[in-house]
């Protein structure tokens, strides 16, 4: 039986393998002479086309003392321009039968429309827009600040466990820009002033930092053309832009801390160190986080879900980034179940990958979940035209979209061990619990033990 099983395991990898060479994904890209740089992928298999704008400005772009601003600009920006009325952006979208969103990260500012692709111009046109005639003034600013006030206050001060990213990142980081989350303080929102914004638009949403993505059912020439008429006009930025240095220092010393919140049971959240995206180790602590927490079928699930039922949910996710970024374990835990004895077991199974190297047969299922997870990425439109831009904008090579998987491929049984004992150490984490508030009522009530 074990030998069928993997016979089918190493022909579903070839299998995804062969998939992924027949399918690479072609795409031209070059630069306007104002510095926009653009990529296009044709598909007409459907209909619709992908109009992207990914800008390398996110949180760790902001001053200090004026943190959430890249995140405020992704609302702001949908107020209109010079030639869109207030409040008709989203309305040329739904009345064309689109969609249309935005994200922002530590790192970047990404803003997409689907359209059916007849309607590529109109998206085209509203993006012009968006980089050249945004209206950055009193009544758009003051909308969008109740807007980011309400957004607060549904995502994080009233959501159980919102504030998890928000408690870790101040503890794990002492002078890097990660340290705050992209949401920010509203008070830096309350108390910077129209110039403070329009300085920010001019110096980050300029064309030379921006990177148009587009793919779907389009003419390559055609596009062009369309690309010239509506960008080629807009005049570079005159501000220098400045991209943080700042390296934060190693951790030598566990940091433990209890965050009390409106909830009804315990969480543990361990938050590791790990490498900037793109590194060797990266990849290999991705493959890592498969292995244990991917799936009903992984390590920590099977150990601390199932079997031993300690947790409700447990998760391992690395945080890739720009800069190093963080290796997030976090554990729910069952009803009556202690968060130090949650934490016992979440430390129990890293300490197996450390002693221990992998099976064969659970490497060669990651390597098929992390080949499948890259195939499922590229499967629409809109992840093809976003992981373009990101590939260019974080590496300058929008091909690894075709190769990247060659980097996970690489990665070994010993690799995947190592970066366990590298980086899954005490003194280069955080632990936090996160315990509900009556449990902080019973501590401040307790009476004071005496010795008799």
């Amino acid at each position: 039986m074990r030998k069928t099983i993997m016979v089918f395991l190493v022909g579903l990898s070839l299998s995804l393998g062969a998939y992924a060479q027949e399918n690479k994904i072609e795409f031209t890209e070059y630069d306007l002479d104002n510095g926009l740089h653009v990529i296009l992928h044709q598909d007409h298999s459907t209909p619709i086309v992908a109009v992207t704008m990914m800008y390398h400005v996110g949180s760790k772009n902001e001053d200090s003392t004026r943190t959430g601003f890249a995140h405020f600009f992704e609302h702001l920006l949908f107020e209109g321009s010079e030639n869109v009325a207030r409040g008709e952006f989203d309305k040329y979208i739904t009345n064309a039968g689109g969609t249309n969103n935005a994200n922002t990260s530590n790192d970047r500012t990404f803003y997409y429309e689907v359209l059916p692709s007849n309607e590529l111009k109109l998206g085209l046109w509203l993006e012009s827009e968006r980089l050249m005639h945004s209206k950055i003034d009193e009544v758009g600013v003051e909308t969008q600040r109740e807007v980011v006030k309400e957004e607060k206050r549904q995502r994080i001060d009233n959501k159980p466990y919102g504030s998890i990213l928000a408690e870790i990142s101040k503890r794990a980081y002492k002078i890097h820009p990660y340290r705050w989350t992209t949401i920010g303080s509203l008070d830096h929102l309350n108390a910077a002033t129209i110039d403070e914004f329009r300085d920010f638009y001019k110096t980050f949403y300029v064309p030379e930092n921006a990177t148009l993505s587009i793919a779907g059912d389009l003419d390559i020439d055609q596009t062009k053309e369309w690309i010239e008429q509506y960008f080629a006009g807009i005049p570079a930025g005159e501000k220098e832009i400045s991209r943080p240095t700042i390296v934060e220092p190693e951790q030598k010393q566990e940091v433990r801390d209890i965050v009390y919140d409106k909830i009804q049971l315990p969480a543990v959240i361990q938050a590791y160190h790990m490498p900037a995206q793109g590194t060797d180790d990266y990849y290999a602590l991705n493959m890592l986080s498969t292995l244990l927490s991917d799936g009903q079928s992984s390590r920590m699930y099977k150990k601390l879900v199932d079997e031993e039922q300690k947790a409700l949910q447990v998760v391992a996710i690395p945080f890739g980034s720009e800069d190093p970024g963080l290796y997030l374990v976090f554990g729910l835990a069952n009803v009556g179940v202690e968060a130090s004895e949650l934490e016992k077991g979440m430390d129990s199974e890293i300490e197996r990958v450390k002693k221990e190297l992998i099976s064969d047969r659970e490497f060669q299922k990651i390597k098929n979940q992390v080949e499948n997870d890259i195939v499922t990425e590229n499967s629409t439109v809109s992840g093809i035209a976003e992981n373009l831009a990101n590939y260019h904008v974080y590496f300058g090579d929008a091909n690894l979209i075709n190769t990247e998987i060659e980097k996970y491929m690489k990665v070994t049984k010993e690799d995947i061990k190592k970066v366990a004992n590298k980086y899954l150490n005490k003194q280069n984490r955080v632990v936090l619990y996160y315990l509900p508030e009556s449990a902080k009522e019973q501590s401040d009530n307790a009476e004071p033990k005496t010795d008799k």
